[in-house]
């Protein structure tokens, strides 16, 4: 008979225990506040390759091709209802165009700090809003109309030959 009483207080005593761990468990913390690092609390988004014709006299010269990482927080960011990709690569389009002076031709005279920050600008100033922290350089790429002319593929003059001509079929 001891033995039950000692047994039915042990499992008492277990559930007890149980029962204050688990409401002790729910209580809420105390939420210490830490200030995020350079590059805490950050979204880094990623575009598609941007492709801009460059003109010049009403003609193509060639094409800009860029990959860009823009960096902002994610809290400014989820509130943005513009998609941010599009706004990306409308600003980069606007900024090759409001800037005729830069020559992709000649690598030495690309001033990418300016590049990086007029985008970063023209974005924020449309947003109203300081939203963009910093845009990276992932591609950076000039083709000129020739390079892209002489990259073109063509089809093999063997694979020409293998195409069945209408009347062939009949003629055997």
């Amino acid at each position: 008979m001891i033995k039950f009483v000692l047994a039915a207080l042990w499992i008492s005593a277990a559930t007890a225990g149980a029962i204050f761990l688990s409401f002790s468990m729910q209580q809420p913390k105390p939420e210490v506040a830490v200030e995020p690092g350079a590059f805490g609390g950050l979204d880094y988004v990623s575009s598609g390759i941007i492709s801009v014709p460059l003109l010049e006299a009403g003609r193509v010269k060639g094409y800009f091709l860029s990959r860009l990482v823009y960096t902002a927080e994610s809290a400014k960011l989820a509130q943005v209802k513009l998609p941010m990709e599009a706004v990306l690569s409308d600003t980069v389009y606007s900024h090759l165009y409001a800037n005729p002076q830069i020559d992709f031709s000649d690598r030495d005279t690309i001033d990418l700090d300016a590049f990086r920050n007029g985008i970063k600008t023209a974005i924020n100033a449309r947003i109203g809003e300081e939203i963009i922290r910093d845009v990276l350089v992932e591609q950076f790429d000039y083709l000129a109309k020739n390079e892209v002319q002489a990259t073109t593929i063509r089809a093999p003059a063997s694979a020409q030959r293998t195409m069945p001509t209408p009347g062939a079929a009949a003629a055997h």
